[in-house]
């Protein structure tokens, strides 16, 4: 079993509250994938420019991650510079797209054989683009984003109704439905096609939803946040890293890639870039998941 995961990656100089860093690295596709490779063997597909540094490669490589689909291409890699005021706020201060402006993913041999897709934030029309080249894939998930959702909601819903796990955030699934209630908006969303509808919440936790079932968690209670850049993209990669083993989807099995979706995020919010999502080990993150279900039971 393995999962491939399509978004970016980038050099991230990030200020908040607690420190700063400058071109770290970061990305949907990054975040995602080193979640997910606690759980299965993840495969990225992504493009940098020559300029990555070589020990970002490496990290990757270290912690068991397929290469195989990253393209380096001659010229500058992704670049974004943001400062948190508040955890709860980014400013964006300069982005600049670099090769990722002429992104056409294309999946490698090995990446079609794989069992499981998480299109991370990218333009619905890249993710559009990836769904054209799978086939007899097991779960196949989307992330989003507000800017997609107001420039191109044609092409997210298009994407919407080709995917079985859809993640979004609270003013992300209002913004698209133009429903206040979070567990109205979901029914709506699943009445596009989609299995589950996974909320994010933030510092309030998340909530699966499906036609007939719904599960609730909490957020992890993190004592110093560092850095919430890649939170929701950590907990998707987690999420979809957990189901990919499975051949099937039941609520047992999403109430434990919830879990594990919870956990990781907030390990990556405890230190800056992905440091957070570094080095740990599998009996870690099950003590963490735990005293998550302790606290909440």
């Amino acid at each position: 079993m393995s999962l491939v995961i399509v978004g970016s990656i980038g050099l991230d100089s990030i200020s908040t509250p607690a420190g700063e860093v400058c071109e770290a690295l970061g990305g949907s596709a990054i975040y995602g994938s080193l979640a997910a490779s606690h759980f299965t063997n993840t495969h990225i597909v992504g493009v940098v420019g020559k300029d990555i540094p070589v020990e970002y490669l490496n990290l990757l490589q270290k912690s068991g991650i397929n290469l195989d689909g990253l393209e380096v291409k001659d010229g500058k890699t992704f670049r974004w510079k943001g400062k948190y005021s508040t955890w709860n706020r980014v400013e964006t201060l300069s982005t600049d797209l670099n090769v990722f402006a002429d992104f056409s993913p294309q999946l490698p041999e090995s990446c079609k054989c794989c069992r499981s897709l998480l299109l991370a934030n990218i333009h619905p029309a890249l993710q559009l683009q990836v769904l054209n080249q799978v086939s007899g894939y097991s779960h196949l998930a989307c992330d989003t984003m507000n800017y997609w959702i107001e420039l191109c909601p044609e092409e997210v819903e298009k994407v919407l109704k080709r995917v079985d796990i859809v993640f979004m955030n609270e003013d992300e699934i209002r913004d698209y439905t133009k429903i206040a209630d979070i567990y109205s908006a979901a029914y709506e969303i699943l009445s596009l096609g989609p299995k589950w509808v996974i909320v994010k919440r933030g510092e309030c936790g998340s909530v699966a939803v499906s036609k007939d079932d719904m599960y609730f968690a909490p957020a992890y209670p993190v004592k110093k946040v560092k850095d919430p850049t890649g939170a929701g993209d950590s907990f998707a990669g987690a999420f979809m890293g957990y189901l990919a083993d499975h051949d099937f989807v039941n609520h047992a099995l999403i109430k434990e890639a919830i879990l594990y979706g919870t956990v990781l995020a907030a390990m990556n919010v405890s230190d800056f870039s992905v440091q957070g999502l570094v080095g740990k080990s599998m009996s870690e993150i099950d003590n963490y998941k735990d005293r998550l279900i302790k606290w909440t039971s």
